[in-house]
């Protein structure tokens, strides 16, 4: 009969990638929202057009920002699985709740202030790695600002280019650059993303004394991305309006200058181990490329109200996942 230790770990990474799962989920909408909302592409070509680039992220991305998650953050030596389990039980809730409440929250920041509340709630906030922190909560800002920079330079420059052609000719253009951008969009959005659950998965294994010491192996590389392309095919219908209509309206030429501002925005922090949100990067972009047409062109109200679920995600999930270990714990005490 198998160990109930090993089937508790099993039963982890089964839940870690269901997190995974709830991620794609989640930020479908971020993926597919602009080139739905242009009209590119309908909502079930959308969806396989960026799971499939989800997916084939891991041929060009490393594993930096699965170090990070998994290593550089939390110190590794007091992590468990009950640690693990209940930051994902916090993450998924929160996850699941924005969801419901149609908010384009991060994933990414929900599963790290799960993780971070687990673990002091465990062994105090001393379990903190402070740089892996600040270089994380740096790109909580430079990210989105990052992408709203881009996204104005780039509806600017397009523009420029663009202004004395025909505006069919600029539209049906447009189009097509936009299958592009949302596929680069969606490749950053995989990279980072899928590696945020690999992190969480590689602890997990190395707290269980699978592995001697901290790596990231093949299966879990696939598998975190098999399960982030599935949940984007799931589609984030509830979110989609929200991210493709309610920020700005949106053009193709808009689509491809938002989505392009966005992916190199994620490539960048990717490729330098940083765990970011690629909902605030989106977000920021779109805000930009309507602000660069005119600041009334953007609904600040809905992005302040955005904003605001931004700031809520990490210590919301955090309690979650606090609570969730407190249950745990006590629900072993009780049972042993």
């Amino acid at each position: 009969m198998p160990d109930a230790g090993l089937l508790f770990v099993i039963f982890i990474i089964l839940v870690a990638l269901a997190f995974d799962f709830t991620n794609g989920m989640h930020d479908a909408a971020n993926s597919i929202a602009t080139v739905v909302s242009t009209r590119v592409l309908s909502p079930r070509q959308a969806v396989v057009w960026a799971a499939f680039f989800n997916f084939i992220a891991f041929l060009i991305f490393g594993t930096g920002v699965a170090h990070t998650i998994g290593a550089g953050m939390i110190d590794i030596s007091i992590v468990t699985p009950s640690v693990v389990f209940a930051g994902l039980l916090g993450a998924i809730g929160w996850n699941l709740f924005t969801w419901y409440m149609g908010l384009p929250t991060s994933s990414s920041h929900a599963l790290i202030g799960g993780y971070a509340g687990a673990a002091i709630v465990k062994a105090g906030p001393g379990v903190i790695i402070a740089h892996g922190w600040v270089k994380t909560a740096l790109f909580i800002f430079i990210a989105p600002v990052l992408g709203m920079v881009l996204g104005v330079l780039f509806i600017t420059a397009t523009t420029w280019i663009v202004h004395k052609k025909n505006p069919a000719r600029i539209n049906k253009g447009a189009r097509r650059l936009q299958l592009l951008s949302a596929a680069l969009y969606s490749l950053g959005h995989g990279g980072n993303d899928a590696q945020k659950t690999m992190g969480i998965i590689a602890s997990l294994i190395y707290a269980a004394g699978w592995t001697k010491t901290f790596h990231i192996p093949l299966w879990i590389v696939l598998s975190a991305h098999a399960a982030i392309a599935m949940g984007t095919l799931s589609g984030g219908w509830r979110i989609v309006k929200t991210m493709g209509q309610k920020i700005t309206k949106l053009r193709p030429i808009d689509g491809f200058c938002a989505e392009t501002a966005s992916a190199i925005s994620i490539f960048f922090a990717t490729h330098a181990g940083v765990p970011v949100s690629t909902t605030h990067v989106i977000t920021g972009a779109i805000s930009g490329v309507g602000a660069a047409k005119r600041m009334s062109a953007v609904r600040w109200g809905v992005t302040l109200k955005i904003v605001w679920a931004w700031v809520f995600t990490i210590p919301g999930a955090a309690l979650t996942a606090g609570i969730a270990y407190a249950l745990i714990n006590l629900a072993d005490k009780y049972l042993v």
